[in-house]
């Protein structure tokens, strides 16, 4: 791959470097980064990525300076890349497969027909499980091409980019979301405090939701701290000018004003979707 690596890169940035940026979490863990950063722990073997196939272990090994080993059964097996495609007759809008992909390669919204942008999808297959009505299935594309003959590493970088992109665009809608909450949290507080004749009681009932609106803006707050995903604020010159060059695709495809599911959620942050 092409993510710019400096002189003082970590292994796990390295191993990370060497995987084919899937985020199919087939590897029993959540992306690729964390599948990284545990085999650099030593807590997880370099066999775990069927993607990558017996390429990609090696290329593993070789950095981590351990024999190759046979593709964990556990995790899949090689076989050609597939690309998702929507059965449009059947699908009813409900975005879930829209929040499932982690590279939003799927348009649509809200109860309007959704469909796959095949040059983007990574074949993850995480869209399949999540569809109610069962209207998603994988097609294979590259013949008996696998692993990483089935994948290039410009491919790679793309899906890379795309990754981080909505990962920072999700923290950001969660904090705008948070706080248009704070913002109408104390509207409703200035309100009832205006109330003439607030009884004792009243007044005692007050002071307990104040504290307990506080204490939820506290606790967004250092989850929202704790959520920020890595790799989006020192990014190198290189990898900022493809997550630009992403979004001025998406710009120019239309797809930045869709409306995402999200927007559904009434203001509610757990119901945050992509809006590919």
């Amino acid at each position: 791959m092409t993510i710019t690596l400096t002189a003082a890169a970590t292994l796990a940035d390295r191993l990370e470097a060497l995987l084919p940026q899937t985020q199919c979490t087939k590897c029993g863990f959540d992306g690729c980064r964390p599948y990284a950063e545990a085999m650099a722990r030593g807590e997880a073997a370099a066999n775990r990525c069927p993607p990558g196939g017996a390429e990609g272990i090696v290329r593993l090994s070789a950095l981590l300076d351990v024999p190759p080993q046979p593709l964990d059964p556990e995790r899949g097996v090689e076989q050609p890349r597939a690309v998702a495609r929507i059965d449009e007759s059947l699908c009813i809008g409900c975005t879930l497969c829209i929040q499932a992909c982690p590279v939003d390669a799927i348009a649509g919204a809200v109860k309007q027909m959704h469909t796959v942008l095949p040059d983007w999808c990574t074949g993850c297959d995480l869209c399949v499980a999540p569809c109610p009505v069962d209207c998603i299935e994988m097609i294979p594309i590259t013949g008996e091409k696998t692993g990483w003959a089935a994948w290039s590493a410009a491919q790679a970088d793309a899906a890379h980019t795309r990754y981080l992109t909505r990962r920072a665009r999700l923290v950001r809608e969660r904090e705008e979301n948070d706080a248009r909450l704070a913002v109408k949290a104390v509207a409703k507080l200035r309100a009832l405090e205006a109330e003439p004749a607030m009884s004792e009681a009243e007044r005692a009932a007050l002071d307990r939701k104040k504290a307990v609106i506080q204490a939820a803006m506290e606790r967004a707050r250092q989850k929202q701290a704790a959520a920020r995903p890595r790799n989006t604020e020192n990014v190198s010159p290189a990898v900022q000018a493809q997550i630009d060059a992403a979004e001025a695709r998406r710009a120019k495809a239309g797809l930045t004003g869709t409306p995402s599911a999200g927007d559904a959620g009434q203001d509610n942050p757990d119901n945050q979707t992509a809006d590919s």
